[in-house]
């Protein structure tokens, strides 16, 4: 049975049962409790929910499009017919559109947002995610240290750069990783300054998974343990019908055993994983999941 389904529903009905409700800049409340941990071993598990069914694929293809390709521009994932940033997106004239709620005179007023980014970020989500990745070489500089001095205590990779939070669209929600190598294995810390749990978490937590295997692979390491630590765990209230259904499922049918992931073993450049559509040398293997379900996306 599946360790993480487990962590995830615990995490979930914490949330309902203890959570408050409070308003936020999307205009749609949501249910928090104001943090969380949860922890992974990746020798005894590949974390993949099996209680709901997660999109492994675009999962990846974003961590890729973040960490490998070191873009922020959305084009990138909609040629890869990934859109889970398409609400996120620039227009072409260099401006963003959205419904939500403003801060006037100390209270949250819903409002239509019209934010000007500039031409120059048109099709991107601004200064973000894989802008910060690329312009501090965070990824190379991890890799070499790895390889050079794995005993290195410096090895942080922070997305939340103060300089560059006015110019993105949304500022990075895991904003952190922390890394070490003990024992030949290669552990990580990650940091979420805000978590969307139904839909933000599956994806996330699979992601960082997958990226720690890459990065363990490169360097001639064993991917170890992960340390995921959550500040405003939440829940939308429009979400809620569909945890319910989570749980339902998992009482009355229980969880599936976890799945596997695959590299392919002859990769040893991380820049080398095939990043297509086909995701040629990444594979999530006997995945079994009680199907699909639907939850509504906060902007």
């Amino acid at each position: 049975m599946s360790k993480w389904d487990k962590d995830y529903l615990k995490l979930c009905q914490t949330i309902l049962k203890k959570g408050v409700e409070v308003e936020n800049r999307t205009g749609i409340n949501s249910i928090k409790i104001p943090s969380y941990h949860l922890e992974f071993d990746l020798q005894k598990e590949f974390p993949c929910l099996t209680t709901k069914q997660l999109y492994f694929r675009q999962a990846i293809l974003e961590m890729l499009w973040i960490y490998q390709a070191q873009s922020n521009d959305v084009r990138w994932l909609q040629e890869r017919n990934v859109h889970i940033w398409d609400e996120w997106e620039i227009h072409e004239d260099g401006k963003w559109y959205a419904t939500q709620n403003v801060l006037e005179a100390g209270k949250l007023v819903k409002k239509d947002v019209v934010k000007d980014f500039g031409a120059e970020y048109a099709h991107t989500i601004g200064t973000a995610y894989g802008y910060i990745v690329r312009k501090f070489g965070l990824i190379d500089k991890l890799i070499k240290t790895l390889k050079t001095n794995p005993t290195d205590r410096r090895l942080v990779l922070s997305l939340w750069q103060d300089d560059y939070l006015d110019t993105a669209v949304l500022p990075s929600c895991v904003w952190s990783t922390e890394w070490d190598v003990c024992d030949g294995y290669l552990n990580m810390w990650v940091h979420q300054r805000s978590c969307d749990v139904p839909l933000g978490l599956p994806f996330n937590v699979t992601q960082y998974a997958v990226l720690l295997s890459l990065i363990a692979q490169v360097c001639g390491l064993k991917p170890g343990k992960i340390d995921y630590s959550i500040k405003d765990a939440h829940i939308y209230v429009n979400q809620v019908e569909g945890i319910k259904e989570q749980i339902k499922r998992y009482e009355a049918l229980g969880d599936f055993k976890a799945p596997t992931l695959w590299l392919n073993p002859e990769i040893k450049d991380f820049y080398a994983f095939d990043n297509s559509s086909d995701l040629k040398d990444i594979k999530i293997m006997n995945y079994e999941h009680q199907g699909p379900i639907k939850f509504a996306i906060a902007q």
